[in-house]
């Protein structure tokens, strides 16, 4: 005896039954311009990122956000989420030296 079958002989799944969405894009205003964001699942992020909210890594398989200007494709950047949500209120983080004075 064959295996059951679930579909009737001979039909193959059409384009759009075959659809998978990992993710979806949304369009948010703010004082520097409206920006397309994608939030990334954690198993459709294959490499790590840089955040540049905290500069600190975002490791592989970690779910994060993607924005990016809409007008411009190269301003597009990965965020932590809360990065992404905390950044308005984030001041800009200055770099000094070892000896340099915290004034």
């Amino acid at each position: 005896m064959s295996p059951r079958r679930n579909h009737p002989k001979g039909r193959k799944p059409k384009q759009e039954d075959r659809e998978i969405g990992t993710s979806s894009d949304a369009i948010e205003e703010h004082a520097e311009g409206i920006f397309i964001v994608r939030k990334i699942t954690g198993s459709s992020s294959t490499k790590p990122y840089r955040c540049p909210g905290c500069d600190q890594m975002i490791p592989m398989a970690t779910p994060h956000t993607v924005a990016w200007l809409e007008y411009d494709v190269e301003t597009r950047r990965h965020w932590h989420n809360a990065c992404w949500a905390k950044r308005t209120h984030r001041t800009r983080n200055t770099e000094r030296t070892r000896n340099a004075p915290r004034y």
